[in-house]
């Protein structure tokens, strides 16, 4: 009976890897989310046990979850108040936010100077018209339309970012504009993304990778040491990548025309609104942008997408810490300056 005994617990014991050092190696696990943000969220990580992962992943999942209600433009939430309410109270008197909301704001604010208002949370208005034509055409093809033109000229007449006046003393929020409304769909996942990476950066767990819907996010190494080896999607060629990379406590976003997009009288339009034309941008397929933080690189895609090549390359290059790869129509390649560093050989 002894003898059995030990030849289980030897079995026990050879069936967990161990490092040199006779502790467990950590083993990769997944997690994936279908509620959060409208996409498809998947927490990945190295942990000595499921059990321990899944208590981690849980936690990363709170802190996406209230990311998602705070952005949510489409409904409300008991005891919080979100952009939902913002859009329908804000320009009625000053409301007040909680912290976490203002620092969201005030970081849009900075990201829409940085870009020269090409990433524009002000652009509900506007969005709001594409999104029911989008939503109209899926729903039934036959009835697929483009917004009235008149109707989107008037609402771009109330997309104007400095009617947003925050005051952060007073912790309010209010719309000088009665007709403005905030969308963040351009910057809320990457705005996550960071928040739940900070999240696992201050609780001191690595080998860590967050996937929201294109919007990549690493915490430290793998579990191995190595790098993290990702891919940026041809969207020309399904399993195929325009390029590979190796990243470490860095962000990966993609923002594409082939992602979210309807059709009219045969031709496309997708749902990346260029703010000077009021349309679908019509320079690139696919706007890749690396750089450490995953809510500048949410906000640089978007801008990068809407910008020439030579404007956006301008703008990558002054900003530093930041590399991007651009996909045109004609199937050409572009890249900054450093870009080619990433690249695994």
């Amino acid at each position: 009976m002894k003898k059995a005994i030990c030849l289980l617990l030897i079995c026990l014991f050879l069936a967990v890897p161990v490092s040199c050092s006779g502790t467990p190696e950590k083993q990769l696990y997944r997690k994936t989310y279908f509620d959060l943000f409208d996409t498809v969220c998947t927490v990945s990580g190295y942990a000595e046990t499921e059990e321990a992962f899944d208590a981690v992943a849980q936690q990363v999942y709170q802190v996406l979850l209230s990311c998602h209600r705070m952005c949510d433009i489409y409904y409300p939430y008991s005891g919080l108040v979100n952009l939902y309410t913002l859009n329908r109270e804000a320009a009625k008197a000053p409301v007040q936010v909680s912290t976490e909301l203002m620092d969201f704001l005030l970081q849009c604010k900075e990201y829409m100077t940085l870009t020269g208002g090409q990433t524009n949370i002000a652009m509900g208005a506007v969005l709001s018209l594409w999104h029911d034509c989008r939503e109209e055409a899926l729903s039934d093809p036959s009835s697929a339309r483009l917004p009235d033109p008149d109707a989107l000229a008037a609402a771009g007449e109330h997309c104007d970012p400095d009617d947003l006046i925050l005051d952060p003393d007073a912790g309010t929020v209010y719309f000088a504009d009665p007709l403005l409304q905030l969308d963040v769909g351009a910057v809320a996942k990457g705005y996550a993304a960071e928040r739940a990476a900070g999240w696992l950066e201050d609780n001191g767990y690595t080998g860590y990778s967050l996937n929201l819907g294109g919007n990549l996010r690493v915490v430290g190494p793998k579990g191995d040491g190595e790098a993290w080896r990702v891919g940026i999607t041809d969207p020309r060629d399904e399993g195929a990548y325009l390029a590979r990379l190796a990243l470490t406590d860095d962000s990966l976003v993609t923002s594409g025309s082939y992602q979210r997009y309807f059709t009219v009288d045969g031709v496309t339009y997708h749902h990346i609104i260029d703010p000077d034309t009021l349309y679908p941008a019509q320079w690139f397929v696919s706007v890749s942008v690396v750089t450490e933080n995953s809510g500048l690189g949410d906000a640089l895609s978007t801008a990068l997408f809407n910008l020439s090549l030579a404007d956006g390359q301008a703008l990558v290059e002054r900003l530093g810490g930041v590399e991007a790869l651009w996909l045109c129509e004609d199937g050409t390649i572009y890249t900054s300056s450093g870009f080619d560093s990433l690249r695994l050989p």
